[in-house]
């Protein structure tokens, strides 16, 4: 009697936030036990394929607002700044990458690395491309692929940013993940209630988005709060759960990959 195969687990995309492994206040600054604790959790989840991302931080957010990556170019400035300034923000990019490669490799896990800047474009600041190949790939071979936000050709632009949201995003409905878990370092999407109390929105939905602001104490090219909310709600709508939960909670981000219900801010599947 032959033995029916065993259905390929789906697997489940984590999204580590620049603020979460850097101190964005600093500039090119590691939270090395931080990323140190989270590598481990990553190595933990067994049986469960793994896709990481990760945000650039005070490595790369600085660079790119300096050269204005994450908007068109200025008129009458000459198109190698441009390209200056995209030389030297995916260089501070890799050394958060190569940092984050060494923390799940001394974590026991077997990251592989797979960079956006030869596999995606984009046209006028948003993705035009994304070749999700060499990801699928690595799962294949029983690998952790590994991306990151990056600075990627711009059809019109020249260069520009491609997040590390953006590619969570792009990479659902060609993976089919089980969920996608925005690990940050904050309890979830915070709104300030009555009395101008902070709470944690716990259900995200198109009315709770719109009442978003931006108002991030640090600068941010890649959009802010509201614009990760508008993409969790997206990626929800697509039919997969998303959650941003706080990777500053020992354990938290092992029990999100474990699919246990973890607090933070949630965007379910189902349309609207």
């Amino acid at each position: 009697m032959s033995v029916p195969p065993q259905a390929t687990p789906r697997p489940v995309i984590v999204k580590l936030g620049g603020s979460l492994v850097t101190r964005k206040r600093e500039v090119e600054k590691l939270r090395p036990k931080v990323l140190a604790r989270l590598g481990r959790e990553l190595a933990s989840a067994t049986g469960v394929p793994l896709v990481v991302l990760h945000g650039a931080g005070s490595f790369g957010h600085p660079g790119a607002s300096r050269f204005g990556l994450a908007r068109p170019p200025d008129r009458g400035v000459p198109t190698a700044r441009r390209a200056r300034g995209a030389a030297i923000v995916s260089a501070e990019v890799r050394r958060l990458h190569l940092a984050v490669l060494r923390a799940l490799v001394a974590a026991g896990a077997s990251p592989f690395s797979v960079p956006m800047a030869n596999l995606a474009r984009n046209r006028e600041g948003s993705v035009a491309s994304v070749d999700a190949g060499p990801i699928q790939d690595a799962l294949e071979r029983g690998a952790m692929p590994v991306s990151f936000g990056d600075v990627v050709p711009d059809d019109a632009w020249g260069f520009s940013i491609l997040s590390a949201d953006t590619i969570a995003a792009e990479l659902v409905p060609i993976l089919r993940p089980s969920r996608v878990v925005f690990a940050t370092d904050v309890l979830g999407i915070l709104t300030t209630a009555a009395g101008g109390r902070r709470t944690v929105i716990e259900e995200l939905d198109d009315a709770s988005i719109a009442g978003l602001s931006d108002g991030a104490r640090v600068r941010d090219v890649t959009g802010g709060i509201r614009q990760k909310a508008a993409t969790m709600r997206a990626i929800a709508r697509a039919g997969v759960d998303t959650v941003l939960i706080s990777g500053l909670t020992d354990g938290a981000l092992a029990r999100a990959i474990r699919g246990e219900s973890v607090y933070g801010s949630w965007a379910h599947a189902r349309p609207g």
